[in-house]
């Protein structure tokens, strides 16, 4: 997960390896570093400057690819979407700025995964005898 250390000037590097060299100052200039790709979506792109449609599905794909992800709707959750996979749920997580973000790993996200889900499964099994197992 390097591009998650990215620059904006990374980035704009790697959308001109792309083959779109004149999308470059939209990512400079919008300052989208490798934390932010996760938000770059054919949603998002518009307001970058990316307006050509066929660009923005070619792009978007990238990005989904390069993140190890299949999810495309970020800003538009629905609750009645399936739950996120966990790489999408980090990345999302390290998107964010300080030093939580910065020193989060995987590994440590995925263990607090567990631990919330056993906290909860805990919760409900309390909740559950409370009511005298009914």
């Amino acid at each position: 997960m390097d591009f998650l250390h990215w620059s904006c000037h990374d980035v704009a590097g790697w959308i001109e390896s792309l083959g779109f060299p004149q999308y470059k100052a939209c990512f400079t200039d919008n300052l989208i570093t490798g934390r932010k790709l996760i938000y770059v979506n054919c949603i998002y792109l518009p307001r970058l400057g990316v307006t050509d449609f066929k660009h923005m599905q070619v792009i978007s794909a990238c990005v989904r690819e390069l993140l190890g992800i299949t999810e495309t709707r970020w800003s538009s959750r629905s609750i009645a979407d399936p739950p996120q996979d966990t790489v999408s749920l980090f990345l999302e997580k390290k998107s964010r700025t300080g030093g939580q973000a910065d020193s989060l790993t995987y590994q440590a996200f995925l263990d607090d995964m567990c631990h919330r889900e056993s906290e909860r499964e805990s919760e409900i099994d309390m909740h559950h005898k409370s009511k005298g197992g009914q």
